[in-house]
C-alpha cells in the first residue's frame, strides 16, 4: 500500500507488467510467477524478501533484499532494471545476494548498465556460498545451501529462531535466572525451526546434500519436466527435476506445503494440472500446489 501511494504521488500509475499468483501458509504470503525459460520471481512480504528476478513486478519495488539462485537471464535479466526503479523511486540501495562465483561479473555487469543508461545503479551487492548465512531479522536467519544446476547455483532456507531456557534451568525462580544472566552464565540455547525453503532451477540431487528441505514448513521448487516422453538423464544433466523424481521421494517429504512451479512451456497449463492430478498419490495431494 505505502509503494501504490508513493507511486501515485510522482503519478506513477500501478503497471500490471507481470503476472502474480499469490497463497498464504503458516502466517507468510507467497507471490510470484515462474515458468523455465521464461520468467522467475517470488517474495515474501512478511520477511521482506525475494526470491530471483527473471522479472520485477511493480508491486515488487518495495521488497529491500532480494536473494538469487543463479544467473540465468529468466532469474537475474531484470536485476539492474529493479535497483534503477529504486533510485528512481528515491528508496534505499536494495540488498542483493547472489552465488559468490557470480559477484565480480555481476558488477562488471551493472558497471557497463550504469554506462548504457548514464544513471547510478546503486546497492548491496553480496556474494555467498554454501554454509553462509544472512541476518534478516532477530527471529529470522537465511542459510545457504548448493543446488546442482549447470551453473554456480545455490538455495536459501529460512529459519525461524528462538531462545529458550536450557532444561537445567527449568523450575528455577525469575531472579535467580537473572543473576545467572548477568554473571555471565549462557541460560538459553538458540532453537530454530526451518520455515520456508526455496531451490531455484536444481537436479533432485539437492534432496540428498540437503535432507533438512524435507522439513521445511514450505517448500517451494521446481518442477520442470512431468511427462514419461523426457528422460530424467537428460533433464538431469541440465540441472532439472521430472515429476518421477518428486514421486520417488513421495515419503520422506514432511513439508505442509510443497509448491511446484518453473514448468517446461511445452507444457499448457490445463495439461499440467490434469496430469500431476492423475500421478500425484494421497500423501501429497493434498499438501502440494501447482503453481502454473
Amino acid at each position: 500500500m505505502a509503494l501504490r501511494t508513493t507511486l501515485l504521488l510522482y503519478g506513477i500509475a500501478m503497471v500490471e507488467n507481470a503476472p502474480i499468483l499469490t497463497l498464504q501458509h503458516a502466517g507468510l504470503t507467497i507471490e510470484g510467477y515462474s515458468r523455465a525459460a521464461v520468467q522467475t520471481y517470488w517474495r515474501i512480504p512478511e520477511l521482506k524478501i525475494g526470491f530471483d528476478l527473471g522479472a520485477q513486478p511493480w508491486d515488487f519495488m518495495n521488497m529491500p533484499t532480494w536473494l538469487i539462485t543463479h544467473t540465468h537471464l529468466d532469474h537475474a535479466a531484470c536485476l539492474p532494471v529493479y535497483i534503477a526503479r529504486r533510485r528512481m523511486m528515491r528508496m534505499e540501495p536494495p540488498a542483493i545476494y547472489l552465488p559468490a562465483e557470480c559477484l565480480e561479473w555481476t558488477q562488471r555487469l551493472l558497471r557497463v548498465w550504469q554506462h548504457l543508461d548514464r544513471g547510478r545503479l546503486t546497492c548491496q551487492l553480496h556474494g555467498v556460498s554454501p554454509g553462509d548465512e544472512i541476518e534478516l531479522t532477530r527471529e529470522y536467519v537465511v542459510g545457504v545451501f548448493r543446488t546442482v544446476h549447470t551453473v554456480p547455483s545455490v538455495g536459501y532456507l529460512v529459519w525461524n529462531r528462538r531462545h529458550k531456557l536450557k532444561p537445567e534451568y527449568h523450575g528455577l525462580p525469575g531472579e535467580k535466572i537473572r543473576d545467572l544472566r548477568l554473571s555471565g552464565v549462557e541460560v538459553t540455547r538458540e532453537v530454530r525451526t526451518p520455515v520456508l525453503a526455496y531451490t531455484g532451477d536444481t537436479s533432485p540431487e539437492v534432496f540428498e546434500l540437503y535432507p533438512t528441505l524435507y522439513d521445511a514448513k514450505i517448500l517451494i521448487t521446481e518442477l520442470s519436466f512431468i511427462l514419461p516422453s523426457h528422460k530424467k538423464d537428460k533433464i538431469h544433466k541440465f540441472g532439472h527435476m521430472h515429476l518421477d523424481d518428486l514421486l520417488e521421494r513421495a515419503e520422506r517429504f514432511r513439508n505442509e506445503l510443497i509448491i511446484v512451479a518453473h514448468f517446461s512451456t511445452r507444457y499448457h497449463p490445463q495439461q499440467v494440472h490434469r496430469y500431476l492430478e492423475k500421478r500425484l498419490p494421497d500423501s501429497l495431494r493434498n499438501r502440494i500446489k501447482i503453481w502454473i
